[in-house]
C-alpha cells in the first residue's frame, strides 16, 4: 500500500501541475494570466481576461485535477489520512506546477475537486457559500476563503471520517489567500465583475 500512496502522490502533483488557465488562455489567444490582471492563472483571472467559456473551460480542468487522482485513490482503498496528501500533493502540482516554471495559482478549484469524492452534499454547501459571498461582497477570494474555512465543519456533519484530510486541505488553501486577505483588509482587492480595474 505504501507503494500505492506514494505513487497517488506523484500522479496527483503531476495532474496538478497542468496549468488549465495557461494553456486555455494560449488557445484563446488571450494574455498570459500570470503576467496581467491579478497575475493568477486561475478561473477568475481568465474570466475577467477572456469571459465566460473560457473561464468555465479552466474551472472544469482544475477541478478535475483535484477529484481524478483523489477518487482514484479511494477506490484503491487508500486511508482517509492519505488521501489528505494526495490531496494537498494535486494542490501543491496547480500552486508550484513542474510545466510552467514553478507559478502557479491558488488552487481553489483543485482543492474542490479533491473535496468532491465526499459527497455532492459537501459540494453544494461549498458552491452555496461562495455563491452568497460572492452575491453579496463580490470578492472571489473573500468567497474562497470563506467556504474552505467552513468546509472541515460541513465535513464534520456529513462524513466525520474525512475531518481532518478536508482540514489540511483548508490550511494550504487559506495560508495560499494571505495576500488576498492583506488586500480585502486594505480595501484593494479586486471584485470578480472589475474587467476594468484589475489588480496589478
Amino acid at each position: 500500500m505504501v507503494a500505492e500512496i506514494i505513487l497517488m502522490v506523484c500522479v496527483a502533483y503531476l495532474c496538478g501541475s497542468l496549468s488549465s488557465a495557461i494553456i486555455v488562455c494560449r488557445v484563446f489567444s488571450l494574455p498570459d494570466p500570470t503576467t496581467v490582471g491579478s497575475k493568477n492563472p486561475g478561473a477568475t483571472n481568465v474570466y475577467r481576461l477572456g469571459g465566460r467559456f473560457p473561464a468555465v473551460l479552466v474551472l472544469v480542468v482544475d477541478i478535475l485535477k483535484g477529484t481524478i487522482p483523489v477518487y482514484s485513490s479511494y477506490f484503491m482503498g487508500i486511508e482517509p489520512l492519505w488521501l489528505g496528501f494526495i490531496a494537498i500533493a494535486a494542490c501543491l502540482g496547480h500552486i508550484f506546477p513542474l510545466y510552467f516554471g514553478f507559478k502557479g495559482g491558488k488552487a481553489v478549484a483543485t482543492a474542490f475537486g479533491a473535496m468532491l469524492p465526499i459527497g455532492l452534499d459537501l459540494a453544494g454547501l461549498l458552491i452555496l457559500t461562495w455563491g452568497v459571498v460572492i452575491f453579496f461582497w463580490g470578492y472571489s477570494s473573500l468567497g474562497a476563503i470563506i467556504a474552505v474555512g467552513l468546509a472541515p465543519l460541513f465535513t464534520w456533519f456529513i462524513k466525520p471520517l474525512y475531518t481532518i484530510p478536508v482540514a489540511m486541505l483548508s490550511v494550504l488553501i487559506i495560508l495560499r489567500h494571505r495576500a488576498n486577505i492583506a488586500r480585502l483588509i486594505k480595501g484593494e482587492e479586486s471584485k470578480v465583475w472589475n474587467k476594468g480595474k484589475l489588480k496589478q
